[in-house]
């Protein structure tokens, strides 16, 4: 069966349900890690040292796979659900197995901001926003204001990567929220890379109702790396959203990753595509803990392997290649972000045309007629004013006729 995964009414990605392999600690490696290069990546480094927080529906830490690498921090949405129920971790157990896969000694820090696709409380906020009533209006203000409290807690916790696998295009509820453009702000300025799905509205066929390309936060926040999917053959997945805030490619199809009853299943989405990203730059921060989020962007970027015509609205800048980016971090020098002294000429341009502190003498023409000038203006003024002060001649009285 095909289960779609919705946070907060935002849907999130698509899994298709595989045989579940409780207790199996190591599944296989599917297509994604050979299209990347993980392998090569892997051998320069493996995520040691980074905490890769996932922003989500919750991970069951205790899965067989993550051997003691997964916290979990508090549940920001709340909705009644609790760990090892069906409707909890479903969607964000998958995203830590894929970060963890291509970074395994990287640890996931799980904070719970969206819900799962058969949570109650998505389903009662769904018909809440049908019925047009005030609890949608809630439930959405709950919701934006869920992800600006995980990043920022993230942060607060040494997160130094922010793998968010969700966004608002395809459902249209919610969408740009001013406390989590702040929170975006808050962690790029201490230095953390966040990471997001580009959504999965970009279907071509006119039947399909999330067919939309709309902008999709918080891949649209400046700031964030937006990351569209790929097909096993290299192009775009005909779900990926097409869009001009999308920066890199990543696997987003086919892909095998834990789930929240103990086992394994496939998964569709820019959302495994996104955590893929992730894992990609976990990698390049224990190799290189320096970088900034403006280096780590470049380097992906300029080591992807980019489509024939350069940047596109389908794959960004193209399908990362983990191998050439770790290996590029590990030599990029340290950014300078201190204010550089200016060491140039006292003045810009030409400097100053005379002193700086005395102005050129006054024409001595000026000052005559500008005297002559004040001079006839307090001679009219003093005749306007005994002209007011002269007594005025009293009215004669005639005798009225008969008097």
């Amino acid at each position: 069966m095909i289960r779609k995964l919705v946070g907060a009414g935002v849907l999130a990605t698509v899994l298709v349900a595989g045989t579940a392999v409780p207790g199996l600690a190591e599944a296989p490696r599917g297509w994604e890690q050979q299209a990347m290069r993980v392998p090569a990546a892997q051998r320069l480094a493996q995520g040691k040292g980074i905490i890769v927080a996932v922003l989500d529906t919750g991970v069951v830490k205790n899965h067989p796979e993550f051997r003691g690498r997964v916290t979990t921090g508090p549940d920001f949405i709340g909705g009644g659900a609790r760990p090892g129920q069906r409707h909890w971790g479903d969607h964000g157990t998958a995203m830590a197995s894929s970060v963890l896969r291509v970074a395994p000694q990287s640890r996931v820090l799980s904070v719970r901001v969206i819900w799962d696709a058969e949570d109650p409380a998505r389903k009662r906020a769904e018909a809440a926003a049908k019925a047009g009533d005030t609890e949608a209006a809630e439930q959405s203000r709950k919701a934006g204001n869920s992800l600006a409290k995980g990043i920022r807690y993230a942060v607060d916790k040494g997160a130094r990567v922010i793998s968010m696998s969700l966004g608002t295009a395809e459902w249209g509820w919610g969408g740009y929220e001013k406390d989590t453009a702040a929170a975006v702000d808050y962690a790029v300025s201490k230095g953390v890379i966040l990471l997001a799905s580009a959504g999965n509205g970009g279907s071509t066929d006119p039947l399909e109702v999330d067919a939309n390309n709309t902008m999709s936060y918080p891949a649209g926040y400046p700031g964030v790396i937006a990351v569209a999917a790929t097909a096993p053959e290299g192009t775009r997945a005909d779900f990926s959203q097409v869009h001009t805030y999308n920066t890199i490619a990543a696997p987003g199809v086919d892909i095998y990753a834990a789930d929240n009853r103990g086992g394994h299943a496939m998964g569709n989405g820019t959302s495994p595509a996104c955590a893929l990203a992730a894992g990609t730059v976990a990698l390049m921060l224990s190799r290189n803990p320096d970088l900034s989020p403006r280096q780590v962007r470049d380097i992906l970027v300029k080591t992807a392997r980019k489509p024939p015509s350069g940047y596109t609205v389908f794959l960004g800048f193209g399908l990362i290649d983990a191998g050439a980016a770790v290996k590029a971090a590990g030599v990029a020098k340290p950014t300078e972000v201190a204010a550089v002294p200016y060491k140039g000429a006292k003045h810009f341009g030409n400097g100053p045309v005379g002193s700086p502190v005395t102005n050129p003498p006054i024409d001595s023409g000026y000052l005559v007629a500008g005297g002559v000038g004040v001079g006839i203006g307090l001679l009219c003024l003093g005749g306007a004013l005994l002209l007011l002060r002269r007594p005025r001649a009293r009215p004669t009285t005639h005798p009225q006729p008969g008097a």
